[in-house]
């Protein structure tokens, strides 16, 4: 240093002022050159590399372009959803009768959802109160016409009975003679009864009533009463 130092003010002192002042101003240019060289690469160690920022800045629409379209399908399936909802709501009105009617608690204000879904529930509970009712109904009429047909049968098996045989009938007894054997057996015993039986206290009337029992109901006295009725009742025909 002390010789360049010489050697520049030789130099110096051999160019004269002008050639001095030369001097300075390059020693200060180079000194200048020196020290941003210097912090130029200080700075540059310290800067990161900008090579990846760049990848970042270019893949960061990317991103965000990509969280719309998610952001925007997520918004149209909500809105379909509730579109679906809404239009279930608006046909359950328009199906349940019992949403139509106007309900003077609420005045004229909109059903509200828990509403329409009560209204429903009801009448789906009346349907099927309905169903079985028409379902006993049904199961009624069945059994009336399994009996006519059983009816029917019958009929048609006499009605061919007596066309086999056309005089069957003739010698066939009345509704009338049968009546008034009948009227004859229970005259009989009603007489016999009200003659034997006392009703003076209930007690008495058990006791009266077995009594006759053992005596006018015997086979053979109930078969001498018929017995005597049919002669009689065979005697006013003939």
């Amino acid at each position: 240093m002390t010789g360049r130092a010489e050697d520049g003010g030789a130099a110096g002192r051999g160019r004269g002022p002008v050639g001095e002042a030369l001097f300075m101003e390059n020693a200060r240019k180079s000194s200048i050159v020196s020290r941003a060289n210097s912090i130029g690469s200080t700075s540059a160690s310290s800067v990161p590399n900008t090579d990846d920022e760049d990848s970042d800045y270019h893949q960061e629409p990317y991103k965000e372009s990509y969280k719309d379209r998610r952001r925007r399908a997520h918004t149209q399936a909500e809105q379909k959803r509730r579109d679906a909802i809404k239009k279930g709501y608006d046909d359950l009105q328009a199906i349940v009768p019992t949403c139509e009617q106007q309900d003077f608690s609420i005045g004229s204000q909109k059903l509200s959802k828990a509403i329409v879904l009560q209204k429903t529930i009801d009448y789906i509970q009346f349907l099927h109160k309905e169903k079985k009712k028409q379902e006993e109904e049904v199961s009624t009429l069945r059994k009336d016409v399994m009996a006519l047909k059983i009816m029917k049968v019958n009929y048609e098996q006499i009605v061919k009975a007596h066309q086999d045989n056309p005089n069957e009938g003739k010698d066939q007894v009345s509704d009338e003679v049968k009546f008034n054997v009948f009227q004859g057996i229970m005259d009989s015993l009603f007489q016999s009864f009200n003659a034997s039986i006392s009703v003076t206290s209930f007690q008495e009337l058990s006791a009266c009533v077995f009594s006759w029992i053992e005596e006018h109901c015997k086979p053979q006295t109930l078969r001498d009463v018929v017995i005597g009725v049919l002669h009689q009742v065979k005697s006013q025909l003939y």
